[in-house]
């Protein structure tokens, strides 16, 4: 367990570090200051106006401000109105510029701080996203920064107001009677005995309600993409269940958080106001030879102090709430990025791959992913990875363009380690297609060329749709090219999004080619014309194939077998199948598979031709 000073010199260290992103705002920040420099200063001057109205009242000889600036010659009965409303109007000048130039500090730190965010996830590793969920990750970015924001901004604000407001009103009161004032300054430990308890409890219960509402933001952004499987699943109440036990969770904690705030405003105010009673008391008992004016003066100002130091105990939960977002978000921030070591970089490879002794295990994993993987791809060769689930086969695929960091053994692209590679100069040369397609809600034509692609011609990008077999369900949209596709491409089918992923992959012209069950989501057809398709864009290209549907893989030079994370078996289509080993009883399964599918297929389709409501001609 932390010593509590340990722990205050921490919490210094987030917020120091927190109001660092302010420097740019410098300018700004010194007129928000200034102007609540000229709102404290207008406190005193409200309870001096009425030592003068009340003098004027019982001493009618007191007739003039003396000594007072603009209004100093006037009688008090246009003087008190004037200085009133002068007092009003300079406290109102400094109210705007504390307010606005701090809003503008404010707005433009939650900017800042989620830029700093979303580009920190640009360049994090793929562990990172492995071991969070995106529902915290995107709470981070939208609720903790306006948390952090109130730390270092509404909390300055009140810190800076009140703060000047209690020492302009102290200046004023000890000199007016420094020994009364002594006895309200009495009270100030006690306070601070009070704030330092409530401290504690507000940040941990802000850590509590701020990972509270990741898991609810996660659970909402589960069922929004899964919301197909949801409804075919019969999962809504499941989900609604799921989803009301979350938030009911965070309901609870920010109960809890708002009960202590009750608690502890009460047992502030009721400390200040019992000193404030004795102060009273005092007052009436020692009040000498103090014009009336002088008490009631002295009093309202007195009286305008339990305000400030309220809203100065409680600005503390804000100041919890923002160190507890703060020190999330910095320990996002402080993540290393993919390293990034290499130097070398080249114009164009070959596609020369060469795999050396390679094993690997995830981090935090002490199990084999791959154990000591050899083979070489010559260029424009295609070979393919075929086995089971699990065996290892798309883990190297993402070895390749280092999606992960590898500790034992080399992979090789033209006699270069990848490592040594600049990442961005190694994943320019490879063009990656994946079982799960990423589309963005963008327009078709941006969707194909994404990323260093984008501002390729519109011939380029046709001539990609149409070797990717796109061309022909794209024209047929309601704006051709320029159709948005929705949320990851919900507006289309399976098929349609792979075969615009496969378009893209072909307008990069990487001379490296990786397809992992790329055509996993295409029906039969659709395979056949991509086949036709790779076929011509494989020309030439070193190309990766990991396939589950062996028919789409016989023509590659080279098939490797993987088992747990070894290959167990290389060579070609015929070769394996005449080793009957590994490859020839996977094929031999998938084989049956397929002849099953088709005489059960068979008996259906000759019922609806013959059937009596059929219309059906066969040409």
């Amino acid at each position: 367990m932390p010593h509590p000073g340990e722990h205050s010199l921490s919490s210094l260290k987030i917020y120091f570090r927190l109001l660092g992103y302010l420097r740019p705002f410098i300018g700004l920040f010194v007129t928000s200051l200034a102007g609540f420099i000229i709102f404290a200063s207008a406190q005193p001057m409200e309870a001096s106006v009425l030592k003068f109205f009340v003098d004027g009242l019982t001493t009618p000889g007191a007739s003039t401000f003396h000594g007072v600036p603009i209004v100093g010659k006037l009688d008090l009965a246009y003087g008190v109105p004037l200085m009133l409303v002068l007092i009003v109007f300079w406290q109102g000048i400094g109210s705007f510029l504390g307010n606005y130039f701090l809003a503008r500090v404010s707005l433009g730190l939650i900017h800042d701080l989620r830029l700093a965010l979303f580009q920190s996830l640009l360049h994090l590793p793929n562990s990172y996203f492995d071991q969070n969920n995106s529902g915290h990750l995107i709470s981070r970015i939208t609720f903790n920064v306006t948390m952090v924001t109130g730390a270092a901004t509404d909390a300055i604000k009140i810190v800076i107001r009140e703060g000047l407001t209690v020492v302009f009103l102290l200046g004023y009161l000890l000199w007016m009677n420094w020994k009364l004032t002594l006895v309200m300054v009495a009270i100030l430990p006690v306070i601070g005995v009070m704030v330092g308890s409530a401290s504690r409890k507000f940040r941990k219960q802000s850590k509590k309600i701020q990972s509270a509402m990741g898991d609810l933001t996660h659970i909402a952004s589960e069922t929004i993409q899964g919301y197909r499987v949801v409804r075919s699943f019969g999962g809504e109440d499941y989900e609604a269940a799921r989803f009301r036990a979350s938030s009911e969770a965070n309901t609870n904690k920010q109960l809890r958080m708002s009960r202590t705030s009750a608690i502890f405003t009460p047992a502030l105010q009721l400390t200040t106001f019992t000193t404030m009673s004795v102060v009273l008391f005092l007052v009436l008992l020692l009040r000498g030879d103090a014009s009336a004016g002088d008490l009631v003066a002295y009093i309202t100002a007195a009286g305008m102090m339990p305000k400030p130091i309220r809203q100065l105990s409680e600005v503390s939960a804000t100041i919890q709430k923002g160190l507890a977002g703060a020190e999330s978000i910095f320990s996002q921030l402080d993540e290393k990025p993919e390293s990034d070591n290499g130097t070398v970089e080249r114009d164009r490879v070959a596609g020369r791959i060469e795999v050396r002794n390679l094993s690997f295990s995830y981090p935090g994993s002490a199990q084999k992913v791959l154990d000591d993987i050899s083979f070489t791809i010559e260029p424009g060769q295609m070979i393919a990875l075929v086995g089971r689930s699990g065996s290892g086969k798309s883990t190297l695929a993402s070895l390749i363009p280092r999606f992960y960091h590898h500790e034992h053994g080399h992979i090789l692209v033209d006699g270069v380690d990848v490592e040594d590679f600049t990442l961005r100069n190694l994943r320019r040369h490879i063009a990656l297609v994946t079982q799960q397609t990423s589309l963005f809600n963008d327009t078709v034509a941006n969707n194909i060329a994404y990323g260093d692609l984008a501002g390729a011609p519109r011939s380029e990008i046709e001539k990609a749709a149409e070797a990717a077999y796109a061309r022909e369900f794209v024209e047929k949209l309601p704006e051709g090219y320029d159709t948005l596709v929705g949320e990851n491409g919900v507006l289309l089918s399976g098929g349609q999004r792979q075969r615009l992923a496969i378009a893209r992959a072909i307008l990069k012209d990487a001379p490296i080619l990786i397809f992992d069950e790329a055509t996993s989501a295409l029906d039969t057809e659709s395979e056949r014309h991509i086949q036709k398709a790779l076929d011509q864009v494989m020309k030439n290209r070193t190309t990766l194939v990991i396939a589950h549907r062996l028919s789409t893989i016989e023509k590659a030079d080279v098939i490797m077998v993987m088992d747990q994370g070894r290959i167990v078996e290389r060579g070609t289509h015929a070769e394996l199948l005449a080793l009957n080993g590994y490859y020839a009883r996977l094929h031999a399964v998938q084989f049956n598979e397929d002849e099953e599918g088709s005489e059960a297929a068979l008996p259906h389709a000759s019922s609806s031709l013959n059937s009596p409501g059929s219309h059906g001609t066969l040409t």
